[in-house]
């Protein structure tokens, strides 16, 4: 007969310690403003056991979980997962090469329209608000060098922030990569062997957020499509770029909140560009479709993980008000984890 692994038998004690390791390692990579690189490990390990998978079925190998995948389709794996990203930000970088040559003639085409659509804002506002605004492509040119001036140490340390962050999603995905090549082979070790079960429904609940935020993203999509494309050409306010503000909604939808916020700004300064009415209009639409999206969110994901509506937003709430914007991306994978290991242990 063939050997048949089985699980390690588990002390109470060494349950305790995984949990508390677990818990521990959560809690420091919020304090410490590591949530980016847990998204990033979440999705390496998320799409190394895809290509593992799917890699393992086209080579027509028994898919067991008694039985762990040769080496060469691991390590093969993990190369996609480390290599790809790498290879579409060097060709996003050269494709960019033509705009940032062209930067300065475009920087002074949008300064010209900024400055004609402010102009003709002055002109519809009262006295008193007008002479706030800048009266001209020299001044607001002036305005924008003096608030650059003052805000160059937060701009330089942006830049600093986000090469961080850069780093922290290529280190993100080394380490979710190896821990779902580590997942594929049983340790005979009690504690390590509780530590993979904590990673593997840890990987899960993001596995069924991320697929909750598609169907979200999807939503957000659609009327935002309904509302550049029908409604706004009937009151004749059409939006220019409404493609491609179309498919930034799709993509920025696909990360929770911030996104959402990102999308925001760029269809209300568009429609600024247009007229101050339009701006409004879309600004009503976007808060509109915010608070809908808020109680979707919650909707869509509890269906997902199996959490009631009033439990994730009270978990919502709750992140937010103690870790900021960070515990609101962090409050769905994070409670989805926790029903996911209470219900394993049969407390609910």
């Amino acid at each position: 007969m063939p050997h048949v692994w089985r699980p390690p038998p588990a002390h109470w004690g060494v349950r305790v310690a995984s949990y508390v390791l677990m818990a521990s390692a959560l809690l420091l990579i919020m304090l410490n403003g590591l949530l980016v690189g847990l998204l990033a490990a979440c999705a390496g390990y998320t799409f190394t056991l895809f290509l593992v998978h799917k890699i393992r079925e086209l080579s027509r190998l028994p898919t067991s979980l008694n039985t762990p995948p040769p080496l060469w389709m691991e390590y093969l794996s993990v190369t996609i997962v480390l290599v790809v990203p790498v290879v579409l930000v060097t060709i996003g970088l050269i494709h960019s090469q033509g705009y940032l040559l062209n930067a300065p003639q475009q920087y002074r085409e949008m300064l010209v329209s900024m400055a004609k659509t402010l102009l003709d804002l002055r002109s519809k506002l009262p006295p008193e608000l007008a002479n706030v605004l800048p009266d001209g492509v020299q001044d607001l040119q002036q305005r924008a060098a003096e608030y650059l001036g003052t805000k160059a140490g937060a701009i330089a340390n942006m830049g600093r922030l986000w090469l961080t962050g850069l780093l922290y999603v290529f280190v993100g995905l080394l380490i979710g990569a190896l821990a779902a090549v580590r997942h594929s082979r049983h340790s005979h070790a009690p504690l390590a062997y509780q530590l993979q079960l904590r990673v593997q429904r840890f990987g899960d609940a993001f596995r069924q957020i991320v697929a909750a935020q598609f169907w979200i993203a999807l939503f957000n999509t659609v009327l935002t499509a309904i509302f550049l494309l029908g409604i706004l050409p009937l009151i004749n306010m059409r939006l220019p770029y409404s493609g491609a503000l179309i498919m930034l909604t799709f993509f920025g939808g696909l990360i929770p909140i911030v996104g959402n916020l990102v999308c925001n700004a760029v269809i209300t300064t568009v429609g600024l560009s247009v007229s101050p009415l339009t701006a409004v209009a879309c600004l009503a639409f976007l808060v509109l479709i915010h608070k809908a999206e808020y109680l979707i969110n919650a909707k869509v994901v509890g269906a997902k993980t199996h959490m009631g509506v009033w439990e994730l937003l009270s978990v919502m709430f709750v992140a937010e008000a103690i870790f900021g914007p960070a515990g609101l991306v962090a409050a769905p994978l994070f409670y989805a984890y926790l029903k996911k290991e209470l219900f394993a242990a049969r407390l609910i």
